[in-house]
């Protein structure tokens, strides 16, 4: 019946069970090198012959799609498709599917845990404790904060739902503006310019804009209030790293916390071993709910996919 790539590094270096269906159906399943970020070559090695394609957030080029000579379905074990040449995918007559929402709670609670730990530094806690020091690092309150959320989709939401139990006051950015539904009222739409300049905390929740500039950009940051902390688990380039770095070194930003790097792992280090950057390595799916939600969402999205294109006209 065909080859199915696997390429998330979520899947390669431990396949979960929720992929046996893909054997179960009658498909050979290739692996790309275990744990790792696959690149062009490896892509354009693998692809050849594969008429599924279950894709993690791996860059694909265009020269990557032109390879993929049987090609038919490209499931997403999330929702972002952003790394995707969409214009040669569609060219070429491949199907796009996402597993929307599968991953947004581990995601959500990441954001959660990254403000919690900028707001009461517990790296720099924990690492002058287990030194044999004692520090005491006066912290701030998420309660009665205005804290801005860019992005209300599906992890957004629960982000916003969490911080308003907290007793946030909660501003949000969405240029959908999708109904609040359960949020209405605790939950406030803003125009982007005056998020940044009433809120303390922001974390981003949104794919990169189509003209691929960073949202957070240094007048966007200089609008902000001083010692302003800032929550990225979404996607690297929304914020200017070299404007970050700066409003860090001055104090404008009191903390970046960040899940997300230009290049996974970053070779450039500057942002990452900052003293006053909380970094994590692209975890905030990699919990035990999230890779089981998102990787049977996306392997029933490819066969359900594939199977609807051999049904006979």
């Amino acid at each position: 019946m065909g080859k199915i790539l696997i390429t998330p590094r979520s899947l390669t270096s431990n396949p979960p069970d929720e992929l046996s269906g893909l054997a179960t159906a009658g498909y050979d399943v290739v692996f790309c090198t275990p744990g790792k970020t696959p690149d062009e070559a490896e892509l354009i090695k693998l692809l050849p012959g594969c008429v599924g394609w279950l894709a993690g957030v791996e860059p694909v080029s265009e020269a990557v799609i032109r390879s993929a000579d049987s090609l038919r379905v490209i499931s997403r074990n999330g929702t972002g498709v952003d790394s995707l040449p969409l214009a040669a995918v569609e060219a070429k007559g491949i199907r796009v599917e996402r597993a929307v929402g599968a991953n947004a709670t581990g995601v959500a609670e990441l954001a959660i845990g990254l403000m919690l730990s900028a707001c009461r530094n517990i790296p720099a806690e924990s690492a002058g404790v287990r030194d044999g020091g004692w520090p005491r690092l006066k912290g701030r309150e998420i309660e009665g904060a205005t804290v801005g959320v860019v992005g209300m989709g599906a992890i957004g939401r629960k982000v916003a739902t969490t911080l308003v139990g907290l007793g946030a006051d909660v501003v949000a950015y969405d240029p959908f503006n999708p109904t609040l539904g359960p949020l209405e009222g605790a939950v406030r739409y803003v125009p982007l310019g005056d998020l940044f300049a009433q809120a303390g905390m922001v974390t981003f929740h949104c794919p990169m804009p189509e003209d691929g500039r960073p949202i957070l950009s240094a007048a966007r940051i200089a609008s902000m209030p001083e010692g302003a902390i800032v929550v990225n688990t979404a996607r690297a380039g929304l914020v200017d790293d070299g404007a970050m770095i700066a409003a860090l070194d001055q104090g404008q930003v009191a903390s970046y916390a960040t899940d997300v790097f230009d290049q996974e792992p970053p070779e450039d280090l500057r942002i990452a071993s900052h003293p006053k950057v909380i970094a994590t390595s692209h975890v905030g799916g990699l919990t035990d709910g999230s890779v089981m939600r998102a990787t049977r969402d996306a392997v029933n999205n490819l066969l359900t996919a594939l199977e609807a294109q051999d049904v006979p006209a």
